[in-house]
């Protein structure tokens, strides 16, 4: 000991670094061969190992020590606009533009291109979600681009590279694109129908793909540094959605002017922001009017990204909280030894396994709907279960972080664990593209508008009938709710859940091991199930559970 110790430091947990996010999650590695995404073993295996190493688990630290600066003008009092990042923000995007999670499967677009986009996201969100923001809108606003030719064709090539340029440039000198969305108003929030930003053509020709001068303020802007955004004003002819770049072809900024960035909960390496358009050129997209049906593909492949990050959090809580108690001691023997400890920490992996299996689940039919467009089922199938899986995995990604950062005692309330950061970033998916709400209402729209959705749900869950005693109780209380549909709107937060919980149940009797599907059916759907985690009864497979869910 040098002169002046007085301890040393025993009894501490070694960091938890240099392993693979990929291989060491056999969840994750089932799920992505299932739902055909095998061909990139190699490439997720890459990241897998990338994301795990001190230095890149160090960027996601800095980005959020060190967060944006606004920065309105220069020293000579001309408009500037531009936000000032750390450059771990940079490097953390350049990894993930690197590795395709904005444009993988547009670029390259074959069975399973989602789910391996989907797995990518997910590990990524394991280190760092702020960054993923802008990554998530440039993958949604595509679909939706897609409906102006001329103007994808100007965007495309620069949206599909893997570069990352975060000059403010005009699009054609830059390598890559960042894309971004605004649509909320502070007198509207959700009602986006309530906008009052208006757009009036320039010329005298109108319609779609045509130009327009968009005038209003944006309450959240996220991401204001991204090269354009699609936007929701009202036209003429009623809110319709418009692609808004920050510079003009003439090579003149637009007139986009920040405001204020959000001092927000969480979510803090990257910027949110409010913006003034004063007369600032948009073009516009898909039709006059339909501004909701045209932008609605977007909020579609963002409420995914939503699900998929929740997911990522609680998979990185849940490695902590078994990391943490196999090294740690306590009352004569090590944490993970402990019977209490050992019930904790299996609730945590169930939880965790079932967003997985769902998340992955729901990305192989975003594959379906693209590559084979006549399989009306997985459409359909899509469209639910993105709102189900959006309200409950974003619903219970907060309690099952609050409760691995409890694993970790005292330490696990320090910034240093990473858990309080993730903490104050799991609220977020519950509030971004739709609040608990507007999913759970949205829900019951689809499956008032469109009964084949409920149809798609159906014969999904009934690929497990007769797995297990519970889940066909469950499915069979369903079709009852449908069929007496009195007061649907008063407990739709509760049959939502309970449309989540069987098709969870579901995909686990499956695909998972029978310790996995049989415990949670035995808690979440048997009556056995108590209000915080770690109350499985005694009877569950504590140790089959965690050898599964620990890093291999």
């Amino acid at each position: 000991m040098f002169p002046g110790d007085t301890h040393q430091v025993l009894n501490q947990p070694p960091p938890l670094v240099d392993y693979n996010l990929f291989d060491g999650d056999r969840a994750l590695v089932e799920a992505v061969r299932r739902e055909g995404g095998g061909w990139a073993e190699d490439t997720l295996r890459e990241l897998g190992r990338l994301l795990g190493t001190a230095e890149v688990q160090a960027w996601g630290f800095q980005a959020n020590q060190h967060p944006p600066v606004l920065r309105t003008h220069d020293r000579y009092g001309n408009r500037l606009d531009e936000v000032e990042f750390h450059p771990a923000w940079h490097s953390l995007l350049d990894l993930a533009c690197r590795y395709g999670l904005h444009s993988g499967p547009w670029r390259e677009p074959r069975a399973g291109a989602h789910v391996v986009r989907a797995a990518l996201f997910l590990m990524a969100s394991e280190n760092e979600y702020g960054h993923l923001c802008p990554i998530s809108m440039t993958y949604s606003v595509v679909p939706v681009l897609r409906r102006q030719p001329e103007l994808y064709a100007e965007w495309q090539p620069r949206i599909l590279t893997t570069a990352y340029d975060h000059r403010l440039r005009p699009a054609r000198e830059k390598s890559g694109v960042l894309l971004g969305m605004a649509m909320t108003e502070k007198q509207g929030g959700s009602d986006v129908r309530a906008n009052t930003t208006q757009a009036r053509p320039v010329g005298a020709a109108t319609g779609p793909g045509t130009e327009y001068e968009i005038t209003g303020h944006k309450w959240f802007c996220s991401a204001p540094m991204c090269d354009a955004f699609l936007i929701l004003a009202q036209a003429p002819g009623g809110l319709t959605c418009f692609f808004l770049p920050r510079v003009l072809p003439d090579d003149t900024r637009n007139r986009f002017f920040l405001q204020r960035l959000k001092d927000k909960l969480g979510n803090r390496s990257n910027a949110s922001s409010e913006v003034e358009l004063d007369r600032a050129r948009a073009w516009m997209v898909g039709a006059e009017g339909r501004g909701v049906p045209t932008i609605i593909e977007m909020a579609n492949h963002t409420r995914l990204d939503c699900v998929l990050s929740s997911t990522g959090m609680m998979r990185h809580a849940t490695v902590q909280a078994i990391h943490h108690m196999t090294h740690r001691a306590a009352f004569g023997a090590k944490l993970i030894d402990k019977p209490l400890a050992r019930n904790v920490l299996a609730d945590l992996a169930l939880e965790s396994e079932a967003a997985e299996v769902l998340a992955l689940r729901i990305a192989r039919a975003y594959d379906a709907s693209y590559t084979r467009p006549d399989d009306e089922q997985e459409t359909a199938f899509r469209r639910i279960a993105t709102a189900v899986a959006k309200y409950w995995v974003c619903k219970r990604a907060p309690s099952q972080i609050f409760e691995a950062l409890e694993c970790l005692g005292g330490a696990g309330y320090v910034e240093e664990t990473i858990l309080p950061r993730m903490y104050r970033e799991t609220p977020l998916n519950s509030i971004w593209e739709g609040s608990g709400n507007v999913i759970a209402l949205d829900v019951l729209r689809a499956m008032r508008r469109e009964p084949q959705t409920f149809e798609a749900l159906r014969a999904e869950l009934q690929l497990a009938a007769g797995a297990d005693r519970r889940l066909d109780a469950l499915v069979a209380e369903l079709e009852s709710e449908v069929a007496d549909p009195a007061d649907m709107e008063v407990r739709a937060r509760r049959f939502v859940e309970k449309l989540a919980l069987a098709l969870q149940a579901s995909l686990l009797h499956r695909h998972a091991p029978p310790a996995v599907a049989d415990a949670f059916s035995a808690s979440r759907l048997g009556g056995d199930w108590g209000r915080a985690f770690g109350t499985l009864s005694s009877g569950c497979d504590f140790g089959a559970i965690l050898d599964r869910a620990r890093v291999s």
